[in-house]
């Protein structure tokens, strides 16, 4: 057929029939999961790092590695060959990889940069699950002062928040409450620190801390809650069981779930909101993993490359180190 014949709209029946056969094809893989529905792929972050040389590493965290006679070349390489020696850990990074739909070597990487910069690892899976054990049974409680969490969220500045019943827009919202209105302020006679919203009221032991070998802070947790619940079939958390919640990110088996969809949340977050694909640069995915706030960092993003200043997210320090050691890395899997 003519080119001009196409222009006129004539003769056009039968490619017309073949094009909705098309669509119909790709609607059903897209219901089945096989291919996704949008009208165009995100635009793909180049594997590697932006920045030449590594960014500046925050005094906190080398401050703490000096405080343990120890060094970050010392924790990465102890945490590097856990890894390479526990075959039944790196199995269940796979499986559970697998479940969330993304590549192992994103949890490699948030492990390796968590137990480099703020934790050192243990000699073994199993350790991790004996100091998990050692949680079990305290009781304690999640909230600030006398104040507990749930009489906390139930004041009327929270009313905003009642309408959404998944736990990652309705945690979300109350965050933003806090940081609107109550973050460094007196409300009702009561002053609040100047300080995140986890910190305040979800860490009772050591504030501003994460746990276990995720090292999941508590209020993601609650955040990624149905997500888990929805791919790995743990419980839902209930942020009135501080237990229940310091058990999940513990625990070796629950706390890979919760990494898992961290770094399947801000995969997701880049492609919708920037239309870019993060899912092959694991200092990217690793860099949020240490951040946090995918959706907020996402927009930002968007609103750069509308304007031309940038092009694509940047690793910090933390991501830097994993993209810098993919080398060494990738064959631990």
């Amino acid at each position: 057929m003519d080119a001009s014949a196409i222009r006129s709209g004539t003769h056009v029946q039968g490619p017309r029939i073949v094009l909705n056969i098309t669509r119909i094809i790709i609607v059903g893989l897209g219901l089945a999961g096989l291919v996704p529905l949008s009208g165009h792929a995100a635009d793909k972050v180049p594997p590697g790092n932006r920045n030449a040389e590594q960014p500046a590493v925050p005094g906190a965290s080398v401050r703490r590695t000096k405080a343990g006679k120890t060094s970050f070349d010392i924790k990465y390489e102890k945490v590097r060959d856990l890894l390479k020696t526990d075959s039944r850990l790196v199995g269940k990074i796979k499986k559970t990889a697998s479940a969330y739909q993304i590549a192992p070597i994103h949890m490699v990487g948030a492990i390796v940069g968590e137990h480099t910069y703020n934790v050192d690892a243990y000699d073994s899976l199993q350790s991790y699950y004996v100091k998990a054990a050692s949680y079990a049974g305290n009781s304690f409680r999640f909230g600030y002062k006398d104040e507990s969490i749930a009489d906390f969220v139930g004041r009327s500045e929270f009313s905003e928040c009642s309408g959404y019943s998944d736990s990652y827009r309705l945690w979300t919202c109350r965050e933003k409450v806090w940081e609107d209105q109550f973050r460094g302020k007196s409300v009702g006679g009561k002053s609040y620190p100047n300080n995140r919203f986890s910190a305040v009221f979800f860490q009772p032991f050591y504030a501003g801390q994460t746990f276990g070998l995720g090292q999941i802070n508590p209020l993601t947790a609650l955040m990624l809650s149905d997500l888990v619940h929805e791919k790995s079939g743990y419980p839902k958390l209930d942020e009135n069981d501080a237990a229940g919640v310091y058990k999940a990110i513990m625990d070796p088996d629950i706390s890979l779930a919760f990494m898992a969809a961290v770094i399947r949340k801000s995969i997701d977050d880049y492609r919708q909101i920037a239309d870019v694909d993060i899912s092959g640069n694991p200092g990217v995915t690793a860099t949020l993993f240490n951040i946090g706030g995918s959706q907020q960092r996402a927009r930002a993003l968007a609103a750069k490359r509308s304007s031309g200043a940038a092009n694509w997210p940047e690793e910090n320090y933390y991501g830097w180190l994993i993209n810098d050691r993919l080398d060494e890395l990738e064959p631990l899997l």
